[in-house]
């Protein structure tokens, strides 16, 4: 019998909500082993991202490589990347793997609206990663910034989730939390097929750090126990509504509090 095994390559955040540790904290909770790949060290909480310290280069790659001749991996997750430099490392580093599930969180803002990627690497993303994503999963800030426009109703995300489509993924699902709206609907593009809408009733929460990450590691996490697509990412949003749901009335921190990762054990 062997594991699962989903690889995230992101930044780390040291209050544990998101990034690396709540990617493999998903990971875990879904029944993959997870594996690590750190692109930043940021010095952050709940409330602000204090400082970045970026992580060269050649380190990403060694950590990479060091995993994939030993390790096989049945998906990746790719979150925070920072740099135009590192997302290079990355794509010529994904260009040798065949075979395996990428899953692209085009992070560039902290829920406390700190950047997390410099302007300049946006174009990189776009022309370097986007051809070898599965899928790409922004929010709707991340895609107003990837196409130029601004979205502010369901008929122009569903138009954005289409117009990155065309920019080379395989899908979309843009996340739909950030629209003034009762419901917390997300549009997910398929290449070759409609556009398709993962309706969800909005939580009343503010413990919403992390939620990004934790979707689209939940996404890479079916992806490697073989779901389909359309069914990882329709699972993914069940796991992350009940983590949202289980995590509402906790207190951590004086900000915006973590998503509760491990609600199915934790809780009983």
């Amino acid at each position: 019998m062997n594991y699962y095994r989903a690889l995230t390559i992101a930044g780390s955040d040291n209050s544990g909500g998101a990034g690396i540790q709540a990617d493999l904290k998903t990971f875990s909770a879904l029944g993959c082993y997870g594996m690590s790949v750190i692109t930043a060290l940021t010095a952050q909480n709940t409330k602000v991202v204090r400082s970045i310290q970026e992580v060269e280069p050649e380190f990403v790659e060694e950590q990479i490589h060091s995993i994939l001749e030993d390790i096989s991996i049945d998906a990746i997750k790719i979150g925070m990347l920072f740099n135009t430099s590192v997302v290079k490392t990355v794509a010529k580093c994904l260009r040798e793997i065949k075979g395996c599930s990428v899953v692209l969180d085009p992070v560039m803002f902290a829920k406390s609206g700190d950047r997390l990627l410099q302007k300049e690497a946006v174009e990189s993303i776009k022309n370097e990663l986007f051809p070898l994503a599965t899928i790409i999963t922004p929010n709707i800030p991340e895609a107003a910034a990837l196409l130029g426009y601004s979205i502010k109703s369901f008929e122009s995300m569903q138009q954005a989730a289409i117009d990155l489509n065309k920019l080379g993924p395989k899908a979309v699902v843009i996340k739909g939390g950030a629209l003034s709206a009762p419901t917390s609907d997300d549009c997910l593009a398929i290449e070759g097929g409609d556009p398709q809408w993962l309706k969800q009733d909005r939580i009343d929460t503010k413990n919403l750090h992390g939620a990004g990450c934790t979707f689209s590691s939940a996404i890479a996490a079916f992806l490697a126990r073989s779901y389909n697509l359309e069914d990882s990412v329709k699972e993914a949003k069940i796991y992350l509504t009940q983590a949202l749901i289980a995590g509402a009335d906790k207190n951590l921190g004086h900000g915006k509090g973590p998503v509760m990762h491990f609600f199915n054990t934790w809780e009983k």
